[in-house]
């Protein structure tokens, strides 16, 4: 799985090379993950990728936490890669942005069963995160004004192959991709343009997997 992904600011550092932005920085090492299971690290990643920069004084402001304690997590999000200093500012006035667009977490993929174990665990930390932002936001009569039909939900169940499903994934990935130079020049965002989070889950439907077209139940011990 990948979470929640963060285009390049425009104001982001030189130093973070443009050859590796694009590229997940790919999990595998169980310290780092649960560095990053923190709900406060977490936010501030979310934030950062929102604002392209972030200081210690502006998350505090953000979150509710104080400047010492959004300065910890900043540099203990530093300390395992996951942002950088962005120049300029001292102490809890240095801005911080991301390293990478993309985390890649993948608990089938590891070399060794603690990092898969830790893989595993921040997999559903970030699953819960996104379906409890889901649930407050459908389980509330509230809408943004302007937004009411923009913000939905749909289901489908389709019979696919395993390689048309990995395709379906590819293709909705391509078109939110179209809108990534927005996040990554300012000026391009248009003006009643704010973050939309596009949140998709495509899996087999395996309870389902032994019953015929027919109805009857099928053997498949």
């Amino acid at each position: 799985m990948s979470s929640e992904d963060s285009s390049r600011p425009a104001d982001a550092p030189a130093s973070t090379p443009a050859d590796t932005w694009d590229e997940p920085l790919k999990l595998t090492d169980p310290k780092a993950m649960r560095a990053l299971a923190h709900p406060v690290r977490m936010e501030l990643l979310d934030l950062i990728g929102v604002a392209g920069t972030l200081t210690a004084t502006q998350a505090s402001e953000l979150i509710g936490e104080s400047p010492a304690n959004c300065a910890f997590h900043l540099r203990t999000l530093a300390k395992y890669g996951f942002v950088t200093e962005a120049g300029g500012g001292r102490g809890r006035e240095r801005p911080w942005t991301r390293t990478r667009r993309t985390i890649s977490i993948s608990s089938t993929q590891q070399d060794n069963p603690q990092s898969a174990v830790a893989a595993s665990a921040l997999g559903s930390v970030y699953f819960e995160r996104w379906v409890e932002r889901a649930r407050r936001v459908f389980g509330s009569h509230d809408r943004l004004p302007g937004w009411e039909r923009a913000t939905q939900m749909s289901r489908s169940a389709v019979f696919m192959t395993a390689e048309e499903t990995v395709e379906v994934g590819r293709e909705i990935q391509a078109i939110i991709d179209r809108y990534r130079g927005r996040e990554r020049d300012v000026s391009q965002r248009p003006a009643d343009g704010m973050p939309v989070e596009v949140s998709f889950f495509i899996s087999p439907l395996t309870e389902f997997s032994g019953v015929k077209s027919t109805g009857e139940s099928q053997d498949i011990s």
